[in-house]
């Protein structure tokens, strides 16, 4: 095999990416991986498709929000642990500051109608922007019959029988090892074009050949990281313990926060549920209201929809210390820290081990069917989202919104046939939601 065609990429170029994505990656994981993909397998040839959906796959399996995990991992990849930090912070950080400004917002001046009319327009938006994802995943990683086999139990546990996507995942790991076992030229089953993408290797910067970054795993530095984490952990708690008079909360707020990090396995989804419950009924940080306008902040904004949590943060900040707007946004940032501090861990430390099992024909099979139950996981979030937007008053013909399925084939055509660019599309759906808000307020008046 020779050398790479594509070179390089610079980090300020990176950086740049990194920082857009921040901005734009609207329609949770499915659409984060759509944009990603689109760029940096598709447009720049940065990562090959076999090494970004390994990557995926690995992550699927971690604790935490598995496209920030991606984006720290093809970071660290292509600039070191610099570009895997940059990657990671910028992922979420646009988020955070969206969310902040929202949550002021929302408890200094309630709800406003305008503002939620222009949100409901971005909705249908964003289930084009998952409808594409799903077909591209679905495109890349169902590659035979047991792929497609999988992906409908996957949609058929979760959809019909609600089975959480860590089950799902162990599942499929648990049949890949069965298949293994038992005939296991099943699970290495070839697409028709896996050959040529064999070939095609060559034309990626990161390919099956690259080297590992840093040199791959040593004990030495991989106990250096779990000491710098534990560092970064411990620096804001040693803070509220020495300045703040109310260091019981800070220290129910950040072990609570870590706790649910390390449970984040399967997506945002199947951690979400435990927060709304312990942060309402146990802790009583938030109403449960609030908690549901929290969802529908955090489903307006960039990032990761785990981020819903930085809003659970503020609200406990917030009305622990009497309505403190300074309070609940230091409450917001410190949630999103020790929400997201733990994915960095994930990726630095075992990175390397992640390299390791890239080439591995039964772990690769393994992964492959992982990846193919999710997606059904996505077709089933697809249909979760999507029927609240089309279908409000519940899925009958008498509560179908048109104008919302109408702006979702307007979405899919302005993203597909004139390839518009998803900036360009939230700003204009954005835009309709205020106009068909006016045109209402017109009518009715």
């Amino acid at each position: 095999m020779g050398e790479t065609q594509v070179g390089k990429p610079g980090f300020k170029e990176a950086l740049r990416f990194w920082f857009k994505l921040g901005w734009i990656s609207f329609g949770g994981t499915a659409g984060h991986i759509a944009i990603m993909h689109d760029f940096l397998v598709g447009q720049k040839k940065w990562v090959s498709n076999s090494r970004f959906f390994h990557a995926l796959s690995i992550c699927m399996l971690l604790p935490g929000p598995e496209a920030q995990q991606l984006a720290i991992y093809i970071g660290w990849q292509l600039h070191g642990k610099k570009g895997g930090l940059a990657a990671g912070i910028l992922f979420v950080l646009p988020s955070m500051f969206i969310l902040l400004a929202l949550s002021i917002v929302y408890v200094s001046y309630g709800s406003l109608p305008w503002i939620y009319a222009m949100f409901n327009g971005l909705k249908p938006a964003v289930i084009a922007i998952i409808i594409i994802a799903l077909y591209k995943v679905g495109q890349k990683s169902l590659n035979g019959v047991l792929h497609y086999l999988v992906a409908v139990l996957a949609f058929i546990c979760i959809f019909f029988f609600n089975v959480s996507m860590l089950m799902i995942i162990a599942g499929s790991i648990t049949l890949a090892l069965l298949i293994q076992y038992l005939k296991p030229g099943l699970l290495h089953e070839k697409s028709k074009a896996a050959g040529q993408e064999l070939q095609e290797e060559q034309d990626y910067y990161i390919n099956s050949c690259s080297a590992e970054p840093d040199g791959g795993f040593k004990i030495k530095t991989f106990l250096k990281q779990i000491s710098i984490f534990l560092l970064l952990w411990c620096i804001p708690i040693a803070v509220f313990y020495c300045l703040s008079g109310e260091f019981i909360f800070w220290k129910q707020l950040t072990l609570f926060f870590t706790q649910s990090a390390f449970m984040t396995i399967g997506g945002s989804y199947t951690v979400l549920p435990y927060v709304a419950q312990f942060a309402v009924a146990k802790l009583g940080w938030l109403s449960k209201m609030q908690m549901v306008d929290g969802f529908a902040l955090a489903e307006t904004t960039p990032g990761p929809l785990i981020i819903v949590v930085g809003f659970v943060g503020f609200m406990a900040g917030f009305n622990h210390f009497h309505g403190s707007l300074l309070m609940g946004s230091l409450a917001l940032v410190t949630t999103v820290f020790y929400t997201f501090l733990p994915c960095f861990l994930f990726i630095f430390a075992g990175g390397p081990l992640i390299e390791k099992s890239h080439g591995n024909e039964t772990i690769g099979g393994v992964l492959k069917l992982v990846t193919a139950a999710v997606v059904g996981v996505i077709l089933n979030l697809t249909l979760f989202l999507g029927k609240d937007v089309i279908f409000p008053g519940g899925v009958t013909l008498q509560h179908l919104d048109p104008v919302a399925l109408v702006w979702v084939a307007v979405s899919l055509f302005l993203l597909l046939k004139l390839k518009l660019n998803v900036v360009y599309l939230i700003l204009l759906s954005l835009l309709f939601g205020l106009i068909r808000y006016y045109i209402g307020e017109v009518y009715i008046g």
